[in-house]
């Protein structure tokens, strides 16, 4: 992607595959006010039938969480999450009484995480009728083990790559970089973090798991919070329109030689 282009307004470039991308995790996520029956097993019974021939194994897991206040922070209470996955445990839909969402670690392009998308939304419209959304998001994040981080100062923009250019990334054990931007469209936010983290470690227990190497993340979260009714189409549009947004940021951070190191053709 050329130097003079913004990643954050610029038309999306066509997408180069990557055989061995670095993926390490890919989720979409759609919010929505409350639904207790969500925790009972008869409610979402229909919903399970639905989407059981993409993910036939069903779990139940008790989430809770925090909220920031004046006073600190505050336990939120626990809620059930039903956990929806395939036989080979690299998708899973989750849906809980204030979410669905639908995530990967084996991602092949846009256009069938947006297929898979579709048909999740469309059973949640049609077997939970949230009536709004209070939140939509699609979050890449790309993880890159210590065998390679000798090699990435020049697979990334030097903004992007920081102290891996500067001939001390070798010794830093955590830097990471973390910056909001807004986009075109007033409640649209891009949150992208990048950086070293250490072995055994994460910053988001929920979404990118600890191990035992030190590692290069690049950490891309586009959203939107304004409310809006909840509707399939348009959902999937804006899904598409986030994806894009975070291929454009990622095409920018980095150089033809990470392509090529991943597998592309060029």
């Amino acid at each position: 992607m050329s130097a003079t282009l913004n990643p954050l307004t610029s038309p999306a470039p066509s997408e180069v595959p990557l055989p061995r991308a670095p993926l390490a995790r890919v989720i979409a996520q759609v919010r929505f006010p409350l639904i207790a029956s969500v925790e009972s097993q008869e409610f979402i019974a229909p919903f399970q039938e639905a989407i059981r021939r993409d993910y036939p194994v069903l779990r139940q897991e008790r989430a809770g969480g925090i909220v920031l206040g004046p006073m600190g922070a505050a336990p939120l209470p626990e809620s059930r999450v039903w956990r929806f996955s395939d036989s080979s445990k690299h998708w899973r839909a989750s849906l809980a009484p204030d979410f669905v969402a639908l995530e990967t670690t084996s991602y092949t392009s846009r256009g069938d995480m947006l297929d898979r998308l579709g048909r999740l939304l469309r059973a949640t419209e049609a077997n939970v009728n949230p009536q709004l959304v209070d939140r939509v998001g699609v979050r890449y994040i790309d993880r890159i083990a210590e065998a390679n981080l000798d090699r990435l100062g020049a697979m990334l923009r030097p903004e992007v790559a920081g102290l891996l250019s500067a001939g001390i990334g070798h010794s830093a054990l955590h830097s990471l970089s973390e910056n909001i931007f807004t986009l075109p469209g007033e409640s649209r936010r891009l949150l992208a973090r990048w950086g070293l983290i250490p072995e055994n470690a994460t910053y988001d227990a929920n979404a990118l798991e600890a191990i035992p190497q030190k590692s290069w993340i690049l950490d891309l979260d586009v959203f939107d919070d304004e409310s809006r009714p909840f509707d399939t189409t348009a959902l999937l549009e804006l899904a598409q329109s986030f994806a894009e947004t975070s291929y454009k940021f990622f095409r920018w951070a980095v150089t033809d030689e990470f392509l090529r190191e991943y597998g592309a053709s060029i």
